[in-house]
């Protein structure tokens, strides 16, 4: 890829992948405070604002590892990071088992409204009159799908501290809950492993596809 062409990808991948990251944050915040805890709203960390949700760590430097990795082996680029978790205080919600699961869902709620909403504009760009905008604008909107529909995926993997080993916590008759939240210190180097043996391809790949053929077929684009 030339430099021209890299500067046009990011450039199109960059508002939806944004958006994606940002308000999948954002929305555990205002769940968290909608139940009773407002930790993330006193840290200013309910915002749009994509600085204020960087992770040194998990948005710059795993990335760019992985990518360097990658590209020097030889082999398809592969891409994993995270952003710096929104705080909440489980203690402070209202009933803090059953308001967990409801503060862990938001994230994935929120791509999954997102990639609908992408979806929506896919189905505008290639119905209306063909224009200099519609080839970048259906070049986004596939690019809101699939990172949307890829965050939500991933993160309801039921593994601590990802966002589905919180909703198993908050579900999980007690006894089995607290050690099943242990796992949550190994969750990161787990994930990694997967995704470097590809294990990770193999349970995400069919569920990633499935959805994304149930979009399309819902607004008629296949």
């Amino acid at each position: 890829m030339d430099g021209a062409a890299l500067i046009q990808a990011i450039s199109i991948s960059a508002l939806p992948v944004i958006f994606a990251i940002t308000l999948h944050e954002a929305a555990h915040g205002y769940a968290a405070r909608h139940f009773g805890d407002a930790t993330a709203w006193a840290a200013g960390r309910i915002s749009l604002n994509p600085l204020r949700h960087i992770d040194p760590v998990g948005t710059l430097l795993v990335p760019g590892v992985i990518l360097a990795l990658s590209y020097f082996g030889g082999g398809n680029p592969l891409l994993f990071g995270w952003a710096k978790p929104v705080p909440v205080n489980f203690g402070r919600l209202r009933r803090p088992r059953r308001d967990m699961v409801w503060v862990a869902a938001a994230g994935p709620a929120v791509n999954l409204l997102m990639a609908l909403g992408w979806t929506a504009l896919l189905k505008l760009a290639v119905t209306l009159p063909f224009m200099m905008y519609t080839e970048p604008l259906v070049s986004m909107a596939e690019v809101g799908i699939g990172i949307n529909l890829l965050l939500m995926v991933l993160n309801l993997l039921p593994l601590p501290p990802l966002d589905g080993g919180r909703i198993a916590v908050g579900l999980l008759p007690y006894r089995l809950a607290v050690p099943f939240s242990r796992l949550e210190r190994w969750g990161f180097p787990i994930l990694l492993l997967l995704l470097f043996t590809h294990t990770l391809d193999w349970i995400v790949g069919p569920i990633f596809s499935t959805l994304r053929r149930c979009l399309l077929l819902l607004f008629q684009l296949i």
